[in-house]
């Protein structure tokens, strides 16, 4: 039998494999694995390619085709918030009707096993590279971590999806033996939970390079375990029917649910206790001081004390695309395109300044929507950096969203009466005579969502104010932890009130990082009026009074197979027993 050797081209990981005498003569012009990885340049310019094709959707991704839009898309789009303009958390200014439904033309599934195939090669490598036991080490829990991330992705959109664990080749005497079995849902998520382990014990806990730690991987465990519990517990809230259900492969049972809880609450609390991560700047002196903590943590997560605990660099300063998010987001006025324009929807979530929740209701939270009659804050801290409102001053101006104000004039400013704050950095600038270009960085995991992790995990295991062998902190404990960082009162609710606040919570402090179009899929909300209504509001000036209405500006379609994206009918061709998800007929 030919032996096969493999042979990586840096850039592209392409593998190729030798069938005659002719093609086992090594070629001149490729480099092979110890070449390769023996050269400490090499091994970085491998790895930092696979770490660059993982399926982050930050805010660089763009759902569409090779050369419209996809991962690291080069045309310097905005992609994170791609999510937020399909969910009740904004609207693109320059879109048309906006529905969750569009996000399927993405090719996530041939991305996902695209990469996995490069982890599964360089796991294959890794036992004969002429490196040290530790090093090999280290990047066998690199892999792991990887392959934790990528099923991650998948299972949160397909449910169950074939595992292929190890290199696959092919044989053209058995091509079906490429051909690997759709696992159940349970078991898929329970694979990552198993990767998330081992990367864990293998990887170091600090490092400088922005490559994965021990608390990254138990940062991704906190959150998959989280989103798993969740399915298995809300599922029976929009039953699916058909044969993926009968097998497993869609959907999974609740009595699951506890067990998802558990690794989310084991993984959460390991960070808390033995990490140096925390949150940054918890005890503000003032909500102004509050305020600048928040914005600092997605200017410069570099300076936040351990509250970042993995980062993406996106791009770098001077760079093309170095000031591209503030070029599209900013208003008109300071040379931006205003395209994204939060809803009502995501606004009227932050509380007042005492805690209670904002009502429309209220004659005295409606006139003082945002400030007072002295111009004082009247909301939560976090709203003023997650968004620009009516009387906002951005880059020295004052912004004006009411009707045929600056901000308000031009087709394409926001639809809604509200402009983006976070991840805009007050540095950069726009004007073309006066330039500065500075670098992005995309935040996967903080602390403060493993404290909300726990909080979530913890209410639903116990309640909000039980304990368990070995998780002394509370729910209640560990929400107000956040709440304190922006200086806001503590929770006391209970019951059902409390798991609306841990919703909630989560809902503004993590707003715009890409986490609410999967948390209202994952708690089985996303069919409720209250979230398939986009809201804006309309700003009417009268000399120096305000008044405010509350607009409809569309009802987003809706439909429960929606919980889960159908598989790629050509997947289906060619692998029948994958089955299609329910509710979904070749692609629709």
């Amino acid at each position: 039998m030919k032996n096969i050797k493999y042979y990586l081209v840096i850039g592209l990981s392409a593998v190729f494999t030798a069938c005659t005498d002719l093609l086992d003569i090594e070629p001149n012009n490729k480099i092979t694995p110890n070449e390769l990885f023996n050269n400490p340049n090499g091994a970085k310019a491998f790895m930092a390619t696979i770490y660059r094709d993982l399926p982050i959707e930050d805010y660089m991704f763009m759902p569409g085709t090779s050369g419209e839009g996809g991962f690291n898309n080069p045309t310097g789009n905005i992609g994170l918030l791609w999510y937020a303009n399909i969910c009740e958390e904004a609207v693109q200014s320059q879109w048309g009707e906006q529905s969750p439904g569009y996000v399927i033309r993405a090719d996530y599934f041939n991305h996902g096993y695209e990469t996995l195939r490069n982890i599964n090669l360089l796991k294959s490598i890794i036992p004969t590279l002429d490196i040290r036991d530790s090093e090999k080490k280290e990047l066998e829990g690199e892999a792991a971590f990887m392959t934790a991330y990528v099923y991650f992705y998948l299972a949160e959109k397909f449910g169950g999806v074939p595992l292929i664990k190890e290199l696959q080749e092919y044989d053209p005497a058995n091509p079906g033996a490429l051909v690997v079995p759709r696992s159940t849902e349970y078991d898929t998520w329970d694979y990552v939970m198993q990767q998330c382990d081992l990367a864990a014990a293998q990887l170091p806990k600090e490092r400088s390079d922005r490559r994965a730690t021990r608390w990254a991987a138990l940062a991704l465990k906190s959150r998959a375990a989280l989103y798993a519990a969740s399915i298995a517990k809300f599922g029976e809230l929009a039953p699916m029917e058909g044969e993926a259900v009968t097998k497993g492969l869609a959907g999974m049972k609740p009595e699951n649910a506890a067990y998802f809880y558990q690794h989310c609450i084991d993984a959460s609390l390991t960070i808390m206790t033995e990490s140096n991560h925390k949150l940054y700047k918890p005890n503000p002196a003032s909500p102004k001081e509050a305020e600048e903590n928040y914005r600092s943590i997605f200017v410069n997560p570099n300076q936040t004390d351990g509250e970042a605990i993995f980062i993406k660099g996106i791009v770098k300063e001077g760079s093309e695309f170095a000031s591209s998010l503030n070029y599209f987001i900013e208003p008109y006025q300071t040379q931006g395109q205003g395209k994204m324009s939060p809803a009502l929807n995501l606004v009227d979530a932050y509380e007042m300044k005492d805690g209670t929740p904002f009502d429309w209701n209220n004659p005295t939270h409606v006139a003082n929507m945002y400030y007072d009659a002295s111009n004082k804050e009247t909301r939560d801290p976090r709203l003023y950096k997650n968004v620009l409102t009516n009387g906002s001053i951005w880059q020295k101006q004052k912004v004006e969203t009411f009707e045929g104000g600056k901000n308000k004039i031009l087709d394409g400013s926001t639809k809604t009466g509200y402009y983006l704050r976070k991840y805009m950095n007050p540095s950069v600038s726009l004007d073309p005579d006066k330039p500065n270009k500075l670098y992005h960085h995309y935040v996967l995991f903080r602390y403060a969502e493993i404290l909300l992790n726990y909080a979530e995990a913890m209410n639903e295991w116990k309640g909000p104010d039980a304990t368990a062998e070995g998780c002394p902190l509370t729910a209640r404990a560990a929400l107000n932890q956040v709440r304190d960082c922006a200086d806001m009162k503590h929770v006391t609710e209970n019951g059902a009130d409390f798991t609306a606040k841990v919703r909630n919570e989560r809902r503004i402090e993590l707003a715009f990082e890409g986490h609410r179009f999967y948390d209202i899929r994952r708690w089985r909300i996303a069919g409720l009026d209250e979230v398939r209504n986009l809201y804006g509001v309309k700003i009417t000036k009268s000399g120096t009074s305000l008044s405010y209405e509350k607009v409809l500006l569309q009802q987003m379609y809706w439909n429960d197979k929606m919980y889960l994206f159908p598989y790629p009918q050509n997947e289906i061709y060619m692998n029948p027993d994958l089955g299609q998800n329910p509710g979904w007929s070749n692609g629709n």
